[in-house]
């Protein structure tokens, strides 16, 4: 079962938390002073008259401060009815005044204010009570003595028991002085009814009242009435029945200011009312959406509510491409509204996009364009606020969500973009005015025209940005085809014999599965032949490296050697070797490379670490990774394939597919001598790739 969202029952019997009221006995009507006062009640009731203030002459009695208090004046142990005493606190107000002329009255006018201020104060205090069945006036007098006449201090109070009210009425209760002194008194006051446990026992006419409970369930609302089935009841809000009656309400019927009231059919009987939803947040988002506002032609409007609610107004535009509708304050500040009440708009001109927002509690919650039925949907007009200044001094700009935009100003809005223009349109009165008056105008000017050559110039922008992107695509079109083959990379290394030729082949074909466009002078015997392994080497390079490749150095104990006779003697190294040895001819340029800093992402170095110690290698060439076959293998794949990394399993699979094809070559030429050679393929072509 869902937890009820609001319950209130009212029972007719005794609370043993409530104390009870103070009972009076008789019809007489009593007045009594705090200690060292003295008071009397005037006999009847007087006319109330306050008439005008008047200024003291010296110290006067004046009431200060209202107390109420309920009690029950009862003709009978059980027979009944609600009494309020009022309490008046008074002060004195005022203090001597010292004679003008000192030497004109002399002692004899010190003796009159020395008399004067030893002797008591007296005032006549006027208590009104008023309510929708009562209208009473009383008078008392006080005296107050000498001694405790102190200006501006508090001297007692007086009480009147007391004033006979109805259940459930609103009093109000005031207090002044004949003369008045100062500013009346007030006091209002809600009496209980029937609900109240200290008046429900005492009270005849609140003995036969129904039993009533309000709860909730879920979307329905119930209201249990349970009675006797011979009584008879009213229900303000329904009809008249007989006997216990449930009654169901739609949750969405609810509003703070529903009200249930009950009562006996009978002459006279006290009728009891609750309103449990007034603090209900459910009830008053019911109440938001039940409100509407409604346009009163020719330029009224009007917010229509089943309850009062605080709501503040303003105008606000919404412009036609979406965002927050911004706040017009002149022609219309943000005013409080009164619901159910016919208000006038301060325009010359309605308009689509002029909307109403009503807001509570600094929340916007209604939000309506009233003229979109009437003048259709809302248009693409800006609107221009004119301001108007001291000695004719005026402004215009023009409301933008970025804020009131000046025409003539250089932001890159499109309101100061098309400033002159929408000036022009002002003054050969394409604009419409809205409002007018000493503190500015309101006009809105159509945009169409502007927004057709604005799409205009955005195809314009399209098309330009199509091309150049079409010459892009077809600059960029060798570069991707290059990288669907792969990346190129061209091997480098010394021919010491035939069994690390043979490796070298193994390496070179495993990375064309890659995919890599490996060059290798192996594959490339006659063009060595043709040209010189140092022009092969010059074209290869050059090739790989504008293509975004990668030169391999692939370190031998040859290489090794070649490398420190190249340092120590350039020309005896280059003559010692074979013709068709590019490794020795690419010393001129590789070693200038490292030398200069240019080496970095432009190499990768290599050993097979069963063939050549890590610490071998030159230092000169650390400048780039130097990796071990094929124990980092992955590293070694990883910095030839460069951007555009594979996943780390891809990466895995490929390593081990190169490891797989030159471990068997790599065994042959670790097998000591005298063991039979199983042969071994340079290339597709057995040593000569063209």
């Amino acid at each position: 079962m869902p937890v009820p969202w609001f319950l209130l029952s009212l029972a007719l019997g005794r609370s043993p938390a409530v104390l009870p009221l103070e009972r009076l006995v008789g019809p007489q009507n009593t007045a009594r002073c705090s200690p060292g006062l003295s008071c009397h009640l005037w006999d009847g009731d007087l006319l109330c008259l306050p008439g005008n203030i008047v200024s003291p002459s010296g110290p006067v009695l004046v009431p200060t401060h209202l107390q109420t208090e309920l009690m029950l004046r009862c003709h009978q142990e059980t027979d009944c009815d609600l009494c309020v005493r009022v309490a008046v606190h008074l002060a004195v107000h005022g203090h001597w005044q010292e004679p003008k002329d000192e030497e004109q009255f002399g002692r004899a006018g010190d003796s009159e204010l020395e008399e004067a201020r030893n002797a008591s104060l007296q005032a006549q205090v006027v208590l009104s009570f008023n309510s929708y069945t009562t209208a009473r006036c009383v008078l008392l007098e006080v005296k107050v003595p000498a001694a405790f006449v102190q200006p501006g201090q508090s001297v007692g109070s007086v009480v009147f028991d007391c004033f006979e009210a109805a259940l459930g009425a609103e009093v109000q209760i005031w207090s002044y002085t004949q003369p008045m002194y100062q500013k009346e008194l007030n006091f209002t006051q809600q009496l209980p009814d029937c609900k109240g446990h200290e008046v429900r026992d005492s009270i005849q006419s609140c003995w036969a009242l129904p039993w009533l409970n309000v709860s909730a369930d879920g979307d329905d609302v119930y209201l249990v009435l349970d009675v006797s089935k011979e009584q008879h009841f009213g229900l303000s809000l329904y009809w008249n029945q007989t006997g216990p009656q449930n009654i169901t309400l739609n949750h969405t019927d609810l509003v703070p200011c529903l009200c249930i009231q009950v009562w006996p059919l009978e002459p006279d009987s006290t009728r009891t009312s609750i309103c449990p939803f007034r603090k209900d947040a459910r009830a008053h988002r019911n109440l938001w959406r039940a409100a509407q506002l409604q346009l009163l032609p020719p330029r009224g409007w009007r917010l229509d509510a089943p309850c009062s609610l605080p709501a503040e107004a303003t105008l606000c535009w919404q412009a036609l491409g979406g965002g927050p509708c911004q706040p017009l304050v002149p022609p219309m500040t943000r005013e409080n509204v009164t619901v159910n009440k016919a208000l006038e708009f301060p325009l010359l001109e309605g308009h689509p996009n002029l909307c109403v927002q009503v807001s509570s509690w600094e929340k916007l919650q209604l939000q309506e364009c009233l003229w979109s039925d009437s003048l259709g949907p809302l248009k693409d007009d800006m609107l221009l606020v004119e301001t108007r200044g001291p000695q004719d001094n005026r402004s215009l700009c023009a409301l933008e969500p970025s804020g009131c935009t000046p025409l003539l100003s250089r932001t890159t809005t499109m309101a100061a973009h098309l400033g002159e223009h929408l000036l022009q349109d002002l003054q050969s009165g394409q604009c419409l005015q809205l409002w007018n008056d000493d503190l500015g105008a309101l006009w809105a000017c159509p945009m169409n025209k502007y927004t057709h050559q604005r799409w205009a110039l955005v195809w314009l922008a399209c098309l330009l940005f199509a091309a150049v992107l079409f010459l892009l695509l077809l600059l960029k079109k060798g570069h991707v085809k290059a990288a669907a083959r792969g990346r190129a990379a061209l091997l480098l290394y010394s021919a010491d014999d035939e069994g690390f030729e043979c490796l070298v082949g193994a390496l070179a074909s495993a990375l064309c599965q890659l995919p890599l466009r490996v060059a290798v002078d192996l594959w490339s015997r006659r063009e060595l032949s043709a040209h010189g392994p140092l022009a092969w080497f010059h074209a290869q390079r050059r090739q790989t490296l504008q293509e975004g490749g990668v030169v391999i150095l692939l370190f031998s104990p040859g290489a090794v050697a070649l490398c420190h006779e190249w340092l120590q003697d350039r020309a005896s190294a280059l003559g010692a070797h074979s013709a068709h040895d590019a490794f020795a001819a690419s010393l001129n340029c590789v070693l200038p490379d490292f030398l200069q800093g240019r080496a970095p992402g432009r190499y990768v170095g290599a050993y097979f670490d069963s063939l050549l110690r890590p610490d071998a290698v030159p230092a000169l060439f650390r400048a780039v990774p130097v990796l071990a076959l094929p124990s980092q293998l992955p590293d070694f794949l990883r910095a030839l394939q460069g951007p555009g990394i594979p996943h780390p399993g891809r990466l895995g699979d490929r390593a081990e597919q190169v490891s797989q094809a030159l471990q068997p070559v790599l065994d042959s030429c670790l097998r000591p001598p005298g063991t039979p050679e199983t042969g071994c393929e340079m290339g597709p072509e057995k040593g000569d790739r063209t």
